[in-house]
């Protein structure tokens, strides 16, 4: 069910999923009777309600959604591509993008949280230094971060004027297949990113398309999704 799972912080903890988690998105074509129920499965594997996690409607922008406490609608979420939350916990879909899973605190002691997904647009528009200047805009401080799997630069192939569009936002992106085609290594621009904006990388995962256990799109494009999630104990 977790390809990586740990208590990161006293109380806080970062776990991605793989595969045998089951596809966890509504928007796939899955059943959304089952989703929900593989949702809840995973909360209860947690010590969660079911309907804890808040997840999002992912469009590959840049906007930020403030998450409250109180949990909604488990098939409903803010449409956005990043969340932050004061406690509640908070999941990000992908299946070759990456995704940022955060956590800091304020000066009192209080968790704030975040998780961001960063497809290509999403790095080239900076949804990561966006989600960092929000969890900062709620006081927090000492913010690490960590790199769920997604697919390396060895194995993005992109066309030629994509990969200089988006180095030429973000250079370190600029990448080379192991075919030798034009590439693009968003897992160093995330880095890139959170390094810049302060926050220190704890783990970076795997490669999806070089891992069976993990949903891939290049792979598969009917593939499901798996989730970086973050939540606390209380």
């Amino acid at each position: 069910m977790f390809w990586w799972r740990n208590e990161v912080r006293p109380g806080v903890w970062v776990a991605f999923t793989d595969a045998g988690a089951g596809n966890l998105a509504l928007h796939v074509g899955d059943d959304p009777v089952a989703v929900l129920r593989r949702r809840e499965v995973l909360e209860a594997e947690v010590g969660l309600a079911a309907g804890s996690f808040q997840y999002m409607n992912q469009v590959h922008g840049n906007a930020v959604a403030l998450v409250g406490a109180a949990a909604g609608d488990p098939a409903a979420g803010p449409t956005a591509d990043a969340m932050v939350s004061a406690g509640r916990p908070l999941a990000v879909m992908v299946a070759d993008c990456v995704p940022v899973v955060l956590a800091g605190e304020t000066a009192a002691g209080r968790p704030v949280l975040g998780v961001a997904h960063a497809g290509r647009p999403g790095i080239a528009a900076g949804v990561i230094p966006a989600a960092l200047a929000r969890m900062r805009s709620e006081g927090a401080v000492d913010i690490r971060a960590w790199i769920g799997p997604s697919i390396c630069g060895s194995c993005y192939e992109v066309p030629e004027a994509m990969r200089t569009q988006v180095a030429q936002a973000v250079p370190v992106t600029w990448s080379t297949t192991s075919w030798g085609t034009p590439g693009l290594d968003l897992p160093a621009g995330a880095r890139s990113q959170l390094e810049a904006g302060g926050a220190a990388v704890e783990y970076s995962g795997g490669c999806t398309l070089e891992n069976e256990p993990l949903f891939s799109y290049r792979r598969n494009t009917s593939t499901g999704r798996f989730a970086g999630l973050v939540w606390t104990d209380e």
